[in-house]
């Protein structure tokens, strides 16, 4: 891009803009005047985002920052022109998409003028004023049309420079924005939070707060922790990491004192930080407390507004140059390391009923654009030659035992592994034996899973369950493996779950051969709305999905403090997954890499890391993957029995009664029962 050239072009724009402004008010902007309004609650904004991109520094806080999220927080959203049912109020069935898209695109802007992406300020700002040159020159009746048609074009004519961004964002290390926040800003005092140009609520700013008190010691030992687990999970699986040159950071706004100390110890490990591309302040390397989660779920679908499959097409096509274009660079990325946060309170969306939404075509075309471009990227960042970490800290909306919380949290994520390897093993051993796993809940609950193990055809030598420890996957405490779907059967219910920040009540799925054959919750009185609800946000709009994963935690420690504090549904599923088994819908734990070698602490090979839908990778691909995978843990309190079955029918209990009893497995008891006798 000619910087020059770009310069140009934004002094015009705003120059443009800001007559525009005086316009309007004075009643002479040629604008009809029932999207006067629109046009200038527009104006305004990219009139605010002027200030940042001259002015950085004297935008940078707490007055300004309220100012730019004002619109769309509380009940000041449900008079914006972001909501979907406000502007079909305003402009009608027809009009309203339009408006209402062309309103959230705007906001890019936010996060773009703070990180000095003047191209995104450029690009939207012009998008604007076309948009206002088309109301002054076109007969209603036409608008729908062109402005349809001036969007459509807008994605479509920019996508490469979009791509170009977000790709090299990731894999090749950059001194923008994000790095100079954590590298250089004064962590003692909270005013650099306002630099991200993100929403920046009392989590974000309590949480720094938090972090400024404690030693640097502790500070070390958590980044430790977390740098720790990501190098172990290349040694675990083989992988050459003196030959990896880039690692993608993702974290919460607030920890900036744990991530620059784990950016130190990446660099002792030859690894260079990266931190995704800020076109999008909600989908990015950095996450904050957002300034309206309705607002969220309300623009999921954004792109069913132009959506098509020669759109898909395109972009699969650009994706693929630039990844070619940076093949050196992409090879090279060792992968994410990512920091989730928790502790949100209970959120229930409303689905309104003029929000965007896809057809049943465009459901088709974006399941299947996710899998080939999960696909495309696996040539150029190969499955098996890279590797994650992902670990999880408590916010303090979580609480007024946020503190003690984080402390007990902490404890949970550095727990003996060598203890839990030790207690895995006899659980594993006694799995290996079996040609499947039946698992029965107790009163209420309805579960009862017969789930189908793979032959082991060397038993001395292979292995069907990982011992999992604390590596990639932080905190220690699970045994897992990916089942034979064939014969797989029966139902799964819990009294509750949180899935991905949305609860579910009495939740239940039936299986039939490893796969989902029905489902139902008690969220709505109306059944349709239930399934739709189930199939949206857990079946992620497939007809059907199998299961990737069975599993049995362990970590009873993580059990009790959730239970100790009433937290069981702030959780995330990291942690939540680890206390009690669990079931995940989609792909296996191993997708894309199943050809690396794997080997148990006791030297046995894992050979349990396919099923029948990912085995068709080579000969089927768009049948093998699912691009996602959804973990429903069953509390051990609603549990009966875990019970192995040999192919001779001899059974071996490993769980009665929500307590493990498997010979060797004791230890795991001592804090389920301080709490039954507490």
């Amino acid at each position: 891009m000619d910087n020059e050239l770009l310069k140009e072009r934004y002094e015009l724009a705003l120059e443009r803009i800001s007559r525009l402004r005086k316009e309007i008010r004075d009643g002479e902007s040629g604008i009809p005047e029932k999207f006067c309004p629109f046009c200038e609650k527009q104006a305004e904004l990219l009139f605010m985002i002027k200030k940042v991109v001259d002015t950085p520094e004297l935008c940078a806080n707490k007055a300004f920052n309220e100012s730019l999220y004002a619109d769309i927080k509380g009940d000041a959203y449900e008079s914006s022109f972001c909501e979907p049912e406000y502007a079909y109020q305003q402009f009608g069935e027809k009009l309203a998409p339009s408006f209402n898209w062309i309103a959230v695109k705007m906001r890019d802007v936010i996060p773009a003028a703070y990180s000095g992406d003047v191209w995104t300020v450029v690009v939207c700002a012009e998008l604007f004023l076309e948009m206002v040159s088309t109301l002054c020159t076109s007969d209603e009746s036409e608008l729908k049309g062109y402005l349809k048609e001036m969007i459509y074009y807008f994605v479509h004519d920019y996508d490469e420079v979009r791509f170009e961004k977000r790709i090299t964002s990731f894999i090749t290390p950059n001194d923008g924005l994000i790095s100079d926040i954590i590298m250089n800003s004064n962590l003692d005092d909270p005013d650099y939070l306002y630099r991200y140009g993100a929403n920046i609520s009392q989590n974000e700013i309590l949480l720094c707060k938090y972090l400024s008190k404690l030693p640097e010691a502790k500070i070390i030992d958590m980044a430790r922790t977390y740098t720790e687990g990501y190098r172990k999970g290349f040694e675990v699986a083989g992988i050459d990491l003196s030959k990896k040159k880039t690692v993608e950071i993702r974290y919460p706004i607030g920890l900036e004192a744990v991530v620059r100390e784990s950016v130190k110890q990446f660099e002792q490990m030859g690894l260079k930080a990266t931190f995704r591309d800020v076109s999008n302040i909600e989908n990015l390397c950095v996450t904050t407390t957002p300034a309206n989660r309705q607002y969220l779920y309300d623009h999921r679908y954004d792109d069913a507004l132009y959506l098509n499959s020669a759109m898909a097409s395109d972009k699969l096509a650009i994706a693929r140059k630039i990844f070619e274009k940076y093949s050196d660079e992409a090879y090279t990325y060792a992968g994410p390391a990512v920091v989730e946060s928790f502790g949100e309170n209970q959120y229930i969306p409303v689905k309104k009923e003029h929000a965007p939404k896809y057809s049943k075509d465009q459901e088709k075309i974006s399941i299947e654009y996710k899998r080939d471009y999960a696909l495309m990227q696996d040539e150029f960042i190969p499955g098996d030659k890279r590797s994650y970490t992902i670990i999880a800290y408590p916010i303090p909306e979580i609480g007024d035992d946020f503190e003690d919380i984080f402390e007990e949290t902490v404890t949970i994520n550095t727990l003996d592994s060598e203890k839990y390897q030790r207690i895995h093993q006899h659980i594993i051993d006694a799995l290996d034996t079996g040609e499947y796993v039946r698992i029965k809940g107790k009163g209420a609950n309805k579960t009862d899973m017969k789930v189908m193990l793979h032959k082991l055809d060397d038993p001395a030598k292979q292995t069907n369950f990982e011992n999992c420890v604390a590596d990639v996957n932080i905190p220690v405490g699970e045994v897992f493996t990916s089942p034979v779907l064939t014969g797989t059967e029966g139902v799964l219910n819990v009294s509750y779950v949180y899935l991905n920040g949305l609860r579910y009540d009495n939740l239940e799925i039936s299986f039939k051969n490893g796969k989902v054959e029905g489902y139902t919750c008690k969220n709505f009185d109306d059944e349709e709305k239930n399934k739709a609800y189930i199939k949206e946000n857990i079946l992620f709009d497939h007809d059907t999905l199998p299961i990737g994963e069975f599993a049995i935690g362990t970590n009873t420690t993580a059990y009790v403090m959730a239970r100790k504090y009433h937290i069981e549904d702030k959780l995330p599923i990291l942690i939540a997954e680890k206390t009690g088994p669990h079931f995940a819908l989609g792909d296996t734990c191993y997708s894309m890499s199943e050809e690396v070698k794997l080997y148990n602490p006791d030297g046995k090979e894992i050979i349990a890391k396919e099923n029948e839908c990912s085995a068709l990778r080579k000969t089927a691909p768009e049948k093998a993957y699912f691009q996602c995978h959804t973990d429903i843990t069953i509390p051990f309190e609603e549990l009966e029995s875990i019970i192995v079955f040999t192919k001779d029918k001899n059974e071996t209990i490993i769980l009665r009664d929500g307590l493990f009893v498997l010979e060797g497995t004791e230890e795991l008891n001592s804090v389920l029962e301080e709490k039954k006798n507490a």
